[in-house]
């Protein structure tokens, strides 16, 4: 009897054991994901997720440059979306996405591009510029390069790229050949897309990044010393995240300014103000967007202080898992 009750025993655990694994798994792609847009230099391309199981949490994504069944990875571009470059002329592309949850990740490769083309119409012999100084506020303009023949006309985009310059992203209503630089713009690079056009057709380059965007121009003051910052906590309470900090300045008032990050996801600045002639700590405490608060994603909040004389401190960064 005793032998039939552990024969029984061992076949219902073994059973759970089975069951539990069957519901703890890592994501499984059902279908690839779909790359759309067309595939000439200066065009954004753009990736879905594809279909998954295993309710994936998060997603991320890194794009890759192809020649023939040979794919290399492209340092930077880990956006859902991506500009296409000079480089990428006569390859293919492709997008890599990874979806996670608690279990664990998996990744799936969407099918590659047709080959990038350069475009029709006139050949570009020098690359565009941005002309100006990368400081919110301030106007850029956009140097429209070198092309043979003389083009008849041009038209501009404008992206915010991460801070080395890759993973780039059209900026909503910025068409002109000036783009005046915003708080949403800080820490971020910028480039510009030329279009020349002819009767013959057009043709598309992208301008090298700028510089990182800072809050204002550094002004010297004589015995001005740089402001210090030092992260003491970040929690969440609800939806709404607290950062607590220590902050050391001898000029007074002084802005504190905060970024929200995502990989893959435009980032968000907001700015706070301080009063202190010496150190203080204060707390501050927002709503982060939508995009940040997806179950499973990782906010990554970073401060920096700034005084009235531009000097700038060190930024400190620390992260919050959102479950």
């Amino acid at each position: 009897m005793q032998k039939y009750l552990a024969a029984a025993l061992l076949a219902v655990l073994t059973a759970g054991v089975l069951a539990a694994s069957a519901f703890a798994a890592a994501p499984g792609n059902t279908a690839p994901p779909t790359v759309t847009g067309t595939p000439q230099v200066g065009n954004t391309l753009s990736t879905s997720n594809g279909t998954w199981t295993g309710t994936p949490s998060s997603y991320s994504y890194h794009w890759q440059r192809c020649t023939g069944s040979t794919c290399t990875t492209i340092a930077g571009a880990t956006a859902q979306s991506y500009l296409i470059v000079s480089a990428d002329a006569g390859h293919t592309l492709r997008s890599v996405v990874t979806a996670a949850n608690t279990d664990g990740k998996s990744t799936a490769n969407s099918a590659q591009t047709a080959t990038v083309s350069a475009g029709n119409g006139p050949r570009n012999t020098l690359l565009p510029v941005i002309l100006g100084d990368a400081y919110v506020d301030q106007l850029l303009t956009a140097g429209n390069g070198k092309w043979t023949p003389v083009p008849d006309s041009y038209t501009y985009r404008w992206f915010q790229c991460n801070s080395a310059g890759g993973s780039c992203t059209p900026i909503a209503g910025a068409t002109h050949v000036r783009y005046r630089v915003r708080l949403a713009d800080l820490y971020q690079t910028l480039r510009v897309t030329v279009t020349a056009h002819t009767a013959a057709g057009t043709r598309t380059a992208t301008s090298p990044s700028s510089d990182q965007v800072q809050l204002v121009q550094p002004v010297v003051v004589a015995g001005n010393n740089t402001p210090t910052l030092r992260f003491t906590s970040l929690k969440r309470l609800g939806n709404r995240v607290y950062a607590r900090f220590s902050v050391c300045d001898d000029s007074g008032r002084i802005s504190i300014l905060e970024r929200d990050s995502k990989t893959g996801t435009p980032g968000y600045v907001r700015k706070y103000a301080v009063t202190t002639t010496s150190c203080v700590t204060a707390t501050r405490s927002w709503m982060p967007a939508p995009r940040f608060r997806v179950k499973g994603g990782t906010l990554h909040v970073t401060l920096q202080a700034v005084d009235k004389s531009g000097k700038r401190s060190h930024l400190i960064t620390r992260s919050l898992r959102w479950r």
